[in-house]
């Protein structure tokens, strides 16, 4: 008998779920989740690696020496929210226009949102066969020809990376088999196609480069070696709702870990992603004895002034439930309440913004996986059918084009 038949779902672990022999995990439905959760940090430094590839390098290189006057990120649902991440960093790195518009909304009003070209598509998928995909990318490719695509997927086989190998205006570049996860919710594949979208900027100072990738690495490890169990003992408290807070970028990390909480409970517990300024303008009156809230907090001194300044005003409300989750480097100590879960970073913030992203993601992965093991289902397979891991096919209309 395995440790998670004599326990009660409270007080598991990180590394009893590790120990667990592959068929114990496999009929506990976590197998897939767990690896994929935990394989971040030696994934990350393979992305990496196959980004300073010369080939690739120079592919990249080609792109930007197009001179595109747009850099827009596209996707769909979590790969939308990588776009949200990568925007604000390519584009003050590249100095050019960078903004992320759902896969979704380019296929049906491209011609409304759609910057003028000539401009870069950035296409993220996992397995790069859903609808929207193909849809966005063949519907460009003959509206608006003066357009260029690069397309970053997990998936060698999938229909985004196989479709365009004729096309000169396509550029697919493809991730580790290992990236392409599994399980029904996306983790490797969101944070390893947020490291390889960083390398546009290659050898400028925005870029995620090797020594950043080792230390967000080695800080990720660290939370799963000494952090993930309080993470845990935060996932059995009794909430039913969520509020995840970024700023810029970590905005899309908000969404990603708000999204990981609403699959992996089957929307038992509701969640709200928002902009800590944001946070003021109505959203707050949402927020009950039985909300967690979880902050990602900006590595740059004069935003983490307005975010620290909202935290305490959540405090002097007593807004949320007593314990509050939040991810940072040097936290302050008044911020921090008795039962408050504080995932303390070593300092990323010379490595830019993308690094703190990826600890905050991860952590928000962690705390999912946990909440839905607390509530009894299944991370690999939390929905019951609802959903599934790649978008059914759908009818892709020309109204609108």
């Amino acid at each position: 008998m395995s440790i998670l038949d004599k326990k009660t779902k409270a007080n598991i672990t990180l590394a009893e779920l590790r120990e667990q022999p592959l068929s114990v995990q496999r009929s506990a439905g976590y197998a897939d989740t767990l690896r994929e959760i935990l394989q971040q940090p030696e994934t990350w430094k393979n992305t990496a690696a196959l980004l300073r590839q010369p080939d690739v390098a120079q592919r990249l290189a080609r792109i930007l020496e197009l001179s595109p006057r747009h850099i827009v990120l596209t996707g769909s649902g979590s790969s939308m929210y990588i776009g949200e991440c990568l925007a604000p960093t390519l584009q003050e790195g590249l100095r050019l226009s960078a903004q992320a518009i759902a896969a979704g909304t380019l296929l049906t009003h491209w011609h409304s949102v759609l910057p003028p070209g000539p401009g870069l598509l950035i296409s993220l998928a996992r397995s790069g066969d859903s609808p929207e995909s193909c849809g966005v990318v063949d519907r460009m490719l003959a509206d608006v020809p003066d357009w260029l695509h690069l397309v970053i997927t997990c998936n060698a086989k999938g229909k985004l990376a196989t479709r365009y190998k004729h096309d000169p205006r396509v550029s697919v570049l493809v991730l580790d088999e290992r990236t392409n996860d599994r399980s029904l919710v996306m983790t490797s594949s969101f944070t390893n196609l947020l490291v390889a979208g960083s390398g546009l900027p290659l050898g400028r100072d925005r870029e995620l480069g090797e020594h950043a990738v080792g230390g967000v690495a080695a800080a990720v490890e660290h939370v799963f070696n000494h952090q993930a169990d309080a993470i845990a003992r935060l996932a059995e408290c009794d909430f039913d709702a969520a509020v995840y807070l970024g700023s810029g970028g970590a905005i899309g990390a908000a969404h990603e870990a708000a999204l990981k909480m609403v699959e992996m409970t089957g929307g038992k517990v509701i969640t709200m992603a928002e902009s800590y300024l944001g946070l003021r303008h109505g959203p707050m009156s949402s927020i009950r004895p039985t909300t967690l809230i979880v902050g990602f907090l900006s590595p740059e001194p004069a935003v983490r002034s307005y975010e620290l300044d909202l935290l305490r005003e959540l405090s002097r409300k007593q807004l949320g439930m007593p314990a509050k989750l939040l991810v940072g480097a040097a936290i302050p100590a008044d911020i921090l309440a008795p039962g408050d879960v504080a995932i303390e970073l070593p300092e990323l913030s010379a490595d830019g913004e993308l690094s703190s992203l990826l600890a905050g993601v991860v952590t928000g992965q962690l705390l999912a996986m946990f909440k839905c093991m607390h509530l009894g289902d299944h991370p690999d397979a939390p929905s019951q059918g609802v959903l599934t891991r790649v978008v059914q096919e759908f009818a892709i209309h020309g109204a609108g084009a």
